[in-house]
């Protein structure tokens, strides 16, 4: 694995999966022992509740206000399950 001139490296995609480490997801280096350990950083109860706030706002602002064009509901209830 090499560093860029920036100093950025790709997480191998087996690591990021372990992980559960995805775009947008944040994560730190730890120094140990001379060692660098990468660890996924769960967000805060805070930072929960606010993305849950603000996704229910959303929701409740455009309810009702989706097209599904000329598909019926359960055509388009059967689209998502496949």
């Amino acid at each position: 694995m090499r560093v860029t001139e920036k100093g950025q490296v790709t997480i191998p995609k087996n690591v990021r999966s372990n992980l559960g480490i995805a775009p947008g997801s944040e994560v730190e280096f730890v120094l140990r022992e001379g060692e660098a350990v990468l660890r996924r950083v769960e967000p805060s109860r805070e930072e929960v509740d606010r993305d849950i706030r603000a996704l229910v706002d959303h929701l409740r602002r455009h309810q009702g206000s989706m097209s599904l064009g000329d598909m019926s509901g359960d055509e388009f209830y059967r689209l998502l399950r496949d």
